[in-house]
């Protein structure tokens, strides 16, 4: 297994920030703001480094102690995946994303699918959401450190890709050895932690999305051969795939 520190990078989106947020922020962290998420970043009392987006929907007057990055309202790339790859140039491999679910389901679904395409060039990202948090693994594992909590502490996992071959849950209240997982089959919905017992959970061909409660401890994530990517550069233009049908 492949295993290194990762940087760490917090982006704050636009979206739904829940009770205790705050609490939940990585400490010594490059952060970025993704267009509204300056507005979160203030009442939450965080510095940002960096702040990117239209910011069409920001109130609060931006800082000028950071760097401001502007886009077109209209572009092909979403204004938190241009944040990701901010903090991919910068060195962050590790993602800690607040304000990525609930509300619009077209948002979350794709903040679900930056998260994996982060876990396929060999990063990972944690979405944070209302008391769960929602990641992707591609080829690798994540271990969870033994912790104690209430009864029913919920882990589901789904394949992301059409087949996840050879997945492996251990530690968990329902184990899975050797498994096939599908992408258009709901196989690993509702297992749950147990208590004093360290969970694993691994795919040795595929990509898996993971949920788990966010008063679990992080796991540790490890790749049996690390992918190797890029995000690509941030884009500020309006590609051909894009056609804007005139008024």
């Amino acid at each position: 297994m492949f295993m290194e520190p990762l940087k760490r990078c917090v982006v704050l989106a636009a979206g739904d920030y829940y009770d205790h947020t705050r609490e939940h922020v990585p400490d010594r962290a490059l952060t970025i703001a993704a267009d509204g998420g300056w507005d979160h970043a203030c009442k939450l009392g965080l510095h940002v480094d960096a702040l990117i987006g239209d910011f069409d929907s920001v109130r609060l007057k931006l800082p000028t102690d950071a760097a401001i990055t502007r886009l077109p309202a209209e572009k092909d790339d979403p204004d938190l995946l241009s944040a990701l790859k901010v903090g991919w140039a910068k060195g962050s491999r590790e993602f800690h994303i607040f304000g990525g679910l609930g509300g619009r389901v077209d948002h979350t679904i794709s903040n679900i699918q930056l998260m994996v395409r982060l876990a396929v060039r060999g990063g990972i990202g944690f979405l944070y959401g209302d008391g769960t948090i929602v990641t992707a693994i591609h080829n690798g594992s994540l271990d969870f450190p033994a912790s104690n909590g209430p009864e029913g502490r919920m882990v589901s996992v789904f394949s992301h890709t059409p087949v996840s071959s050879d997945v492996n849950e251990t530690g968990l209240k329902y184990q899975l050895q050797h498994a096939t997982m599908y992408g258009d089959a709901v196989q690993g919905l509702s297992n749950e932690l147990l208590n004093n017992t360290p969970a694993h959970i691994d795919v040795h061909e595929g990509t898996l999305v993971i949920t788990f409660p966010i008063d679990a401890p992080l796991p540790q994530v490890s790749w049996f051969k690390r992918p190797v990517g890029d995000l690509g550069d941030v884009n500020a233009s309006v590609s051909s795939a894009l056609a804007v049908s005139p008024k």
